[in-house]
């Protein structure tokens, strides 16, 4: 089967968490025999800062990664039609030009032959559902939203069952455990500062508590302005900035423990949708505690996968426990790594998206037929 992602960036994953999962995601689709593509923009954003901060150096990582993938840029509409041309799934992600969403979505409704989603992963739908609302969704079979609550968005936005509820997932064959364990020290935590969507809880959450307990905390991550460089500062944390996604478990296997802290939107207005730091994390046997946040959906087993910090006060005493407790750090590794072998893989992922394109397949509906932009029915948000 040909498989055509368009993405805002493969190469880089620069302030784009997206890239993490398609990676792995694409990665598996090649592995069992598909003929997998990537279609990126001639200026992807993402890859314009990487390029700009390393340089060609930056892209490093990903290559010695992920040499069986492969991408292409977008510059024109002969482009466009190249890439579609012969294809049976087309999966477009929410992160791109309005006018490319639309423009695929005439080539489906315009004879062709193969099945068309929209991969939505980001909250945007009720953080800033303008956004969504330029998108013209006609000609799409169907939506694929990272998790329960945002598919319940689209459910109301007259999408029906052909909503798929997708969640991201682990690259495990990348995201693993250490071959052999080393010596572990301190906190360590990655991600992107977030445009003050959870400024004050990576305060209260993560650097007063390293802090209090006397952890060294080794920072990663971009666009963190010089307010929050003094509050690292303030609290002894180390900032190391940006880190190439492929990275990320030699880091983890240096660290003792890491923490979860969701933006807002994920704890009040789109629950039970955690970042993919939780998965991979997890996959690599790590001890991650999470700030307050809700697993609406049991993905993970809270308090054997992961320890929970309701207050900032109890994630002080976390902290602590976990410096000092070796058996507890080694039962939450155990046990992460258990639930992500078993239901959170790039594998299961794959699978599901099998499942459901069999399903539109062998009941067909009229592409579009359930609203032409997501924003005709943007009241149901409030509701």
């Amino acid at each position: 089967m040909r498989i055509v992602y368009f993405t805002h960036s493969l190469l880089s994953c620069w302030n784009h968490g997206n890239a993490h999962f398609l990676r792995g995601m694409l990665r598996e689709l090649a592995q069992r025999g598909h003929d997998v593509l990537a279609c990126e923009p001639m200026q992807a954003w993402s890859l314009e800062n990487l390029l700009r901060d390393h340089g060609q150096a930056g892209l490093g990582a990903y290559y010695a990664a992920y040499p069986e993938l492969r991408s292409q840029l977008i510059a024109s509409e002969e482009d466009i039609g190249a890439a579609l041309s012969g294809a049976d799934l087309v999966l477009v992600h929410e992160w791109n030009e309005p006018a490319l969403v639309a423009r695929i979505g005439r080539a489906r409704r315009q004879g062709g032959r193969f099945t068309l989603l929209f991969h939505d992963t980001h909250h945007r739908a009720v953080s800033d559902p303008d956004a969504i609302r330029r998108f013209d969704l006609d000609g799409y079979d169907g939506v694929l939203a990272f998790g329960e609550t945002l598919a319940a968005v689209y459910r109301r936005w007259g999408w029906g069952d052909r909503v798929f509820v997708w969640h991201e997932a682990a690259d495990t064959r990348l995201f693993h455990p250490p071959a052999r364990e080393r010596r572990r020290d301190g906190l360590v935590w990655i991600g992107n500062w977030g445009d003050d969507e959870r400024s004050a809880e990576l305060e209260g959450f993560l650097l007063q508590p390293a802090h209090a307990v006397g952890m060294p905390l080794d920072i990663y991550g971009v666009r963190y302005p010089e307010a929050a460089r003094l509050a690292l500062d303030r609290h002894g944390a180390r900032f190391r900035g940006w880190l190439p996604n492929a990275r990320v478990p030699e880091v983890f296997a240096h660290h003792l423990a890491t923490v979860h802290v969701p933006r807002r939107f994920y704890v009040t207005m789109l629950p039970g949708i955690p970042t993919i730091r939780v998965f991979e994390a997890l996959a690599c046997g790590i001890p991650l505690v999470s700030a307050p946040w809700e697993d609406s959906e049991t993905l993970f087993r809270p308090g054997r996968d992961y320890l929970v910090a309701r207050t900032e006060a109890r994630m002080v005493q976390h902290l602590r426990t976990l410096r000092e407790d070796a058996a507890l750090r080694q039962s939450l590794a155990a046990s992460g790594l258990e639930t992500i072998r078993a239901r959170h893989g790039c594998a299961h992922r794959v699978d599901e998206l099998l499942t459901i394109l069999t399903r539109l397949q062998r009941a067909p509906t009229d592409p579009g037929a359930a609203t032409s932009t997501p924003g005709e029915r943007e009241g149901a948000l409030l509701s």
